[in-house]
């Protein structure tokens, strides 16, 4: 990742406010920063949360609490935990798509 046109700042989450996003089943709340050409958020999935879409874009995720399975086009899955990140790049031919039964808060960079 190469981050370009973004001047240091601090962010204080609790300011920004959350924006609902419906999933396939259950409810994500973002808060985000955008500036030059990065986008962080701060993203929290309601128990039962089901992405309604498979998606390509890169990303760095951290898990801040919760559960959260991530699964590949191949199948693959991955279960992140409070603590467990997963790195991908923009690959349209590898998407991934992302379910929570338990709810999670994640701290993304993409």
């Amino acid at each position: 990742m190469k981050i370009e046109g973004v001047p240091f700042s601090a962010t204080d989450w609790a300011a920004i406010p959350a924006v609902e996003h419906k999933g396939e089943s259950g409810t994500s709340f973002w808060r985000t920063f955008e500036v030059g050409n990065v986008r962080v958020r701060i993203v929290e999935y309601s128990p039962g949360f089901k992405s309604d879409h498979w998606c390509a874009r890169g990303h760095v995720l951290y898990v801040l609490g919760g559960e959260i399975t991530v699964k590949l086009k191949d199948d693959r899955e991955f279960i992140l935990t409070s603590g467990m990140s997963f790195q991908a790049e923009n690959n349209a031919s590898d998407p991934h798509l992302a379910w929570s039964n338990p709810g999670a808060r994640v701290f993304i960079v993409d």
